[in-house]
């Protein structure tokens, strides 16, 4: 619970910089592609850095690991993924005429109901995670498997920010 308070924390920041900022970064193919340089760059070290802290846990990623709230806040503002996301959704929900917002009560309203909607949606992965974990609990695999993920991930990224 802790940690999904963080991320709820740090989603509104981001939310609400998607919406100011969603057509400017949607109209400059510039910004666009320091997003994608900026997202390779933290997946790959986040793969890397998780990969690293599997074989051998640092003290730093011990305290991480006690602190959900620390957790999840650090990751949270690491991950500028909810950037894009926000722009495109809200950019999206603009052309279908499904969202309006002219209004600062709009706005806000609409970036709340994000956060409210990730805390939900987090909450809910965390009960259902909470019934596999006596299951993948000591699993090496799935240990390092966040690691190879977002690594491959980051590097699908920087591919893909090379070869545009």
């Amino acid at each position: 619970m802790r940690f999904t308070l963080a991320v709820t924390l740090v989603e509104y920041p981001y939310a609400w910089i998607a919406v100011e900022f969603e057509h400017l970064i949607t109209s400059s193919p510039i910004v666009q592609q320091n997003f994608k340089l900026l997202a390779a760059i933290v997946m790959t070290g986040l793969g890397i850095l998780s990969l690293w802290s599997a074989r051998k846990p640092s003290p730093l990623t011990v305290k991480l690991q006690e602190s959900g709230f620390r957790k999840g806040l650090i990751l949270s503002i690491l991950n500028p993924q909810a950037i894009p996301w926000w722009i495109g959704m809200t950019a999206y929900l603009k052309v279908q005429g499904w969202i309006v917002l002219d209004t600062p009560w709009r706005l806000h309203s609409y970036v709340l109901g994000t956060s409210v909607g990730v805390f939900i949606l987090l909450v809910l992965l965390a009960f259902l995670a909470q019934k596999l974990a006596s299951i993948i609990k000591h699993n090496r695999v799935v240990a390092v498997l966040p690691g190879i993920i977002l690594t491959a991930l980051g590097l699908f990224a920087f591919y893909s920010y090379f070869t545009a």
